[in-house]
């Protein structure tokens, strides 16, 4: 059963039209019962609903970290509002950090701009779809000295690629060695649809069938 903090996400994705229902082609050419886009979390009540979601994820796992960090460029707010959503709910201070697409040449310089990348880093992402913005990160955590300590997501489809048995998000874990935090899995999706008797239960769970790791 999905926690309280999950199925407000939901709800809250729903609302904004970020989880959409329907027929959806995706870049893998796939046809998709379903569609999910972050892009949509675009007013500052929403952006604050999210940071509170991905603090409850963090604070749920219980993982480690010394640092939050942000790929660009999603990943930017996303850590914003994480980490003001620690301070500010659950009393933790945490630095966060992001990363600039090109270096800066002039006043500090460099391609990193927050708190140092230093310790555990816990990379804050929205979607792993071919997980290379996850590799990037941890070559650049890994450069500064640091540890990457885990990533946390919006959403985790569950679906395995095209050319493996595997997830995105179980490929990068396991080439890692380190734990993928989702607020949601599509499986806590489909069980949250089918509480509140949704009609597009079926068609998921046929795509779950279908392209679903394990199906």
């Amino acid at each position: 059963m999905p926690q309280p903090y999950q199925s407000e996400f939901i709800e809250l994705c729903m609302k904004l039209g970020v989880l959409k229902f329907g027929s959806f082609k995706l870049k893998s050419g796939r046809e998709s019962p379903y569609f999910f886009n972050a892009g949509l979390f675009s007013t500052g009540a929403a952006i604050a609903a999210v940071g509170q979601a991905y603090a409850a994820a963090i604070m749920a796992s219980d993982v480690a970290f010394d640092v939050l960090f942000g790929p660009a460029y999603k990943g930017i707010p996303l850590v914003t509002v994480t980490a003001a959503a620690l301070a500010s709910t659950h009393g933790l201070n945490a630095p966060f950090a992001y990363n600039r697409k090109e270096a800066k040449d002039h006043g500090e310089g460099g391609h990193i701009v927050g708190g140092p990348l230093a310790g555990r880093v816990l990379i804050i992402d929205d979607v792993i779809t071919a997980g290379t913005a996850i590799r990037e990160s941890v070559q650049m955590i890994r450069a500064a000295g640091a540890h990457p300590a885990g990533v946390v997501l919006a959403l985790d489809r569950q679906e395995r690629g095209a050319e493996s048995r595997l997830s995105a998000v179980q490929e990068v874990g396991e080439q890692f060695a380190m734990p993928v935090i989702p607020i949601l899995t599509l499986a806590d999706l489909m069980e949250h649809i089918a509480t509140r008797g949704g009609g597009e239960y079926a068609d998921m769970l046929a795509y779950r069938n279908r392209h679903g790791i394990g199906g």
